[in-house]
């Protein structure tokens, strides 16, 4: 890349202390530790044991901290650690200890090598990749700092990094909170990903999409109501006024109103927009928690806020209303575009659920968002978005495997979306079939994390419903689809388990088994071992995970 001396010299003058940052995320689920303390302990004494270093990739100097707690009902528990290394964060060292009558099962955790950097001393400083971050960036930054010296931990051989944050408006990503590694004897960046996580695209009380529904509200007095939900956390849905998200998430007000009846059914008011968001987030409160009694996003009861009638930068520094996102720790909330020329707001209910799963996703296996588990990540939000959209069966919106269908203005066959699950390469850039070697870790759009999740979504379709083409798709019509077409490998006789059964594995995998650099290939492994839980070894759920992975080149 050629470097800017300009840019380098505004570099200097943004290089901000890591406290003029919002605080760092707390990585442990709230109440977990003391909750579940003497589960904790328990497991932190295995992790001590010296028959069990190897399962661990645990070297000499190595800490672990719990960070999240699952106690099945048979009594066995799965403790999600984070790890240090001579105090210093080990990023992929994080590792599940699965336990069974107080001895391991078994762990998991992507890290392959019990070695370690074998100096802690850097050769460049904190200053210099910095600046090597910020030159990655490419872009109109408003905040840079670091946050010291970390172990990265993805390849083969653990390397001593900087970990960089970087704010503003990328020439890659737009709007953007990228978290950079530098090589802190190299100065090259390792990896990146931007924290900030969108729909990649168009996303959609009196609502615009859903038709008249109930939603909660708070009643302050006779003629006052807020759009905040205190049956499921004191979440917030806020007015973000057509501003650009980076300059109002903090102050967007809470939409207010005299008589409880919010929206037109229409875009002439702003509102409407609010209602569909609104009730896209209880319903996926309600999903969770009902499905597997999850409650809420971090699941700790607290709800968080929606900011609709947004609009975000681009990678070409312009401003679009056209798309949805997460914004993960420490600021936790959702963003919805106002939208515009063909688009809906971008308030459709599998957004909705697909933007708060990446929560979900963020607060248990904290897949990274690059290489494989980028594309494991958003594939978690489309598969939990697409279930919030069955789990609700509203007329005018029915459930199905197309993601973002409803954010378009003109849609009269229905089969226009964002992303296809049961074939990914129908839009034209998303990966039906898994590469050899897998997708390369890097912050570069060629492997979007939203066109790597179509191996994951293909994966869940197939396990799902089987080698069978939606209604619509078929021979004939506008993507002339087949069987033969649906699967990577030629077999046709993949048969579905269900949309439940499906998700029951998935939840499973994703919050017990996955980690933050789970691969593909990792990810068949999690999955199983989810089947192996919920339904037995060797069962009919078992062998369809097995050939649904296979029919998509995971093997």
């Amino acid at each position: 890349m050629q470097t800017h001396p300009l840019k380098i010299a505004i570099l200097a003058s943004l290089a901000l202390p890591l406290s003029a940052f919002a605080a760092s995320p707390d990585f442990s689920r709230a109440g977990a530790p003391n909750k579940f303390s003497a589960v904790v302990q328990r497991a932190q004494g295995l992790v001590g044991v010296p028959a069990n270093a190897k399962a661990l990739q645990r070297a000499d100097g190595d800490d672990f901290v719990a960070a999240d707690v699952t106690i099945d009902a048979n009594g066995d528990s799965h403790t999600r650690f984070k790890r240090s290394f001579q105090g210093l964060p080990v990023i992929f060292g994080d590792t599940v200890v699965h336990s069974r009558n107080g001895l391991l099962a078994k762990a998991s955790t992507t890290l392959r090598s019990a070695a370690r950097p074998a100096s802690l001393k850097p050769r460049i400083s904190a200053d210099e990749a910095m600046v090597t971050a910020g030159v990655k960036f490419a872009g109109t930054i408003d905040q840079l700092g670091s946050n010291g010296l970390v172990v990265y931990a993805r390849g083969a051989k653990p390397v001593l990094a900087y970990e960089v944050r970087v704010r503003g408006v990328s020439e890659r990503w737009g709007s953007a909170d990228m978290r950079y590694f530098v090589d802190a004897t190299s100065n090259k960046v390792l990896d990146g990903w931007n924290i900030f996580k969108t729909a990649a695209a168009t996303g959609t009380g009196k609502t615009l999409l859903l038709g008249n529904v109930s939603i909660t509200t708070d009643k302050v007095s006779s003629t006052s109501y807020r759009l905040l939900d205190p049956t499921r956390g004191n979440g917030s849905t806020r007015n973000g006024n057509n501003k650009v998200i980076d300059s109002v998430y903090n102050t967007a007000p809470i939409f207010t109103d005299a008589d409880n009846v919010w929206g037109t059914n229409t875009t002439s008011s702003g509102v409407t927009a609010a209602a569909d968001a609104h009730y896209g987030v209880a319903a996926t409160w309600d999903f969770y928690k009902n499905t597997f009694g999850r409650n809420g996003i971090f699941n700790d009861g607290v709800g968080v806020k929606s900011i609709v009638n947004v609009k975000f930068y681009t990678p070409s520094g312009t401003t679009t209303p056209n798309n949805a996102g997460w914004y993960g720790a420490p600021y936790k909330f959702m963003a919805y575009g106002y939208g515009g020329g063909s688009y809906n707001p971008f308030v459709a209910l599998d957004v909705a659920g697909h933007e708060m799963t990446h929560g979900v996703t963020e607060a248990t296996a904290d897949l990274a968002y690059s290489g494989d588990a980028g594309g494991l990540n958003e594939a978690s939000s489309d598969i939990m978005g697409t279930l919030v959209e069955f789990s609700i069966a509203n007329a005018n919106d029915p459930g199905d495997y197309l993601i973002g269908e409803k954010i378009y203005k003109s849609n009269p066959g229905g089969t226009t979306a964002l992303r296809y699950m049961f074939k990914p390469s129908v839009d034209g850039d998303s990966h039906d079939c898994y590469p050899s070697g897998g997708f390369p870790a890097n912050d570069d759009l060629t492997n979007d994390p939203h066109y790597t999740s179509g191996v994951g979504n293909h994966f869940f379709y197939l396990l799902a419903e089987g080698a069978v083409v939606p209604t619509g798709f078929g021979s004939g019509t506008t993507f002339n689809l087949t069987p033969a077409k649906l699967v990577c490998n030629g077999d046709t006789t993949v048969a579905g388990i269900g949309r439940s059964k499906a998700g029951a594995i998935w939840y499973r995998a994703l919050t017990v088994y996955m980690n933050s650099g789970t691969t593909y290939p990792q990810a068949r492994t999690a999955t199983l071992n989810a089947a192996t839980d919920l339904y037995g070894a060797g069962s009919a759920e078992y062998n369809a995970v097995a050939k649904a992975w296979s029919a998509v080149s995971v093997n």
